[in-house]
């Protein structure tokens, strides 16, 4: 409490340079960001050494039933089984680091202790080019999982068509082709603003408390804590939904042009049917 009671705000939106080594910036968030790696394959090296022992206790459940709980969510969410097997890999990962990366933000001391003016830590969720990267790594893994689904042509055209023969096609494939950008820069600007936000917020409480804090943070820490699940997840989910709809919204556009009993219609086309029986 010392540190914090004596702690200026010190608030930098870019990550900074700790020190070099060889020419090649190290900055505080590579530094917490090498040890949330070291922790995440601590978790899941130690789990998968006693799973295989067919040894378990309280922790590897824990982890056991947090993994099993979100191929459930995969599942739920991706109706091909096989599709949903490949992209569990990436999903996962990217909801466990994530969710360890935005924890760590939240340990005493992170934005407080100082080296040369610059603060050692600094969470690797709270650094727009990790966001970034992992957005980028997210939407090339969709685009590569709907062309093997649809091939290289057949997934182009959802965003190109023949503006002379199909106008309005090839205003909604440019509005899609802006969706997909839209929705990978809000995955990797929501993840990092509420990060950044998050440890802004606990170095202020930290010093408008000043003595006090032993009191107050606890209580908003245990928010992050709430805010960093909820943010890990809605990555991870947002993750599967954009593979679903880059693989199934293609076959739904090539279904557009064909008759009405195709199965691949709008629910609105199935209902007609037993009226019209009816009648």
């Amino acid at each position: 409490m010392n540190i914090f009671a004596a702690t200026d705000i010190h608030i930098s939106l870019a990550a900074e340079e700790v020190f070099a080594i060889g020419g090649f910036p190290i900055t505080n968030a590579m530094l917490l960001g090498l040890v949330g790696l070291l922790i995440f394959l601590g978790i899941f090296g130690y789990t998968a050494m006693m799973v295989k022992k067919g040894r378990y206790n309280r922790f590897v459940g824990l982890i056991q039933w947090a993994f099993e709980g979100m191929l459930g969510s995969i599942d739920t969410v991706i109706s091909d089984k096989k599709l949903a097997r490949k992209i569990a890999p990436l999903a996962l990962t990217i909801f466990f680091f994530v969710l360890i990366s935005y924890w760590l933000s939240i340990l005493p001391g992170i934005g407080s202790i100082m080296y040369d003016g610059v603060p050692v830590f600094r969470s690797l969720a709270a650094d727009l080019n990790f966001t970034i990267a992992l957005m980028i790594i997210t939407m090339v893994s969709v685009q590569v999982y709907a062309i093997k689904q649809h091939g290289v042509f057949g997934n182009a055209g959802r965003y190109l068509r023949n503006p002379f023969k199909d106008p309005l096609g090839a205003f909604e494939g440019f509005l899609e082709l802006i969706g997909e950008f839209s929705r990978g820069l809000s995955l990797a600007l929501r993840l990092f603003g509420n990060c950044f936000a998050g440890e802004v917020l606990l170095l202020i409480i930290a010093i408008l408390t000043s003595y006090l804090a032993v009191v107050a943070l606890p209580i908003f820490m245990a928010f992050e804590l709430f805010i960093g699940l909820v943010q890990a997840y809605v990555f991870f989910i947002l993750t599967l939904i954009f593979t679903s709809l880059a693989v199934d919204t293609h076959g739904h556009s090539e279904a557009a042009p064909s008759h009405s009993s195709h199965p691949d219609h709008s629910s609105a086309d199935h209902v007609s049917t037993p009226v019209t029986a009816k009648e």
